[in-house]
């Protein structure tokens, strides 16, 4: 591992990269930055929440350029997605009207992740009680392939751990095959009941 990469804790000043590193990302692993009018809806989504509300559990990865990796997650899952719904979606229901239910059809990549804010998905409860705990990890392009992503895992581990965290979950794009192949290696396995088996998304835990 070269020596100008670092973990380190997450700090305000990491905001703006959140965003940048979600959208960076957010098209099955590769840039959505061209699919969305507003840079700043996956990022409101997937990861501004957890260093929001507990930025104790986001750990960054930088080197020469700058940020360019981060790990957050929530020990308890289904505790943090009723916070989110009294904490954090509220706002951003304000900010965001919810998209015409009846023009689904038609519906741009921002409505979509908007009808999200509006309705979000939450794990299913097979998982969440099961794998109680969970995380999202990305890393640009610079970054892949040096066993950063295994060190950012880790350092989450510890600090999750800590807190009493056992099963972890995480949900994959199932178009996102540099990703599975990561969370197998990371000893996530597929979670499949009959309900979990279809659509675009993959459930993995680890315990």
């Amino acid at each position: 591992m070269p020596p100008m990469l670092t973990l380190r804790p997450y700090m305000s000043t990491d905001f703006d990269a959140l965003y940048a590193i979600s959208l960076a990302t957010a098209d099955a692993g590769a840039d959505a930055s061209r699919l969305y009018h507003d840079k700043h809806l996956v990022g409101a989504i997937y990861s501004a929440p957890y260093a929001t509300l507990d930025p104790d559990l986001v750990v960054m990865a930088a080197d020469e350029e700058g940020v360019g990796g981060f790990v957050l997650g929530a020990v308890d899952t289904v505790s943090w997605e009723e916070r989110l719904e009294r904490s954090w979606w509220p706002q951003l229901r304000w900010r965001y009207p919810a998209p015409d239910p009846e023009a689904r059809g038609s519906w741009t990549p921002d409505q979509r992740r908007i009808s999200m804010i509006h309705n979000p998905e939450r794990a299913p409860l097979q998982v969440a009680r099961e794998f109680p705990a969970h995380l999202h990890l990305n890393l640009l392009p610079r970054l892949q392939g040096r066993g950063v992503g295994t060190r950012l895992f880790h350092a989450w581990l510890r600090l999750a751990n800590a807190r009493g965290a056992s099963a972890i979950h995480a949900r994959i794009n199932r178009a996102n095959a540099q990703a599975m192949a990561f969370w197998s290696k990371m000893g996530f396995r597929p979670i499949m009941p009959p309900e979990l088996s279809e659509g675009r998304t993959v459930w993995m835990g680890r315990s």
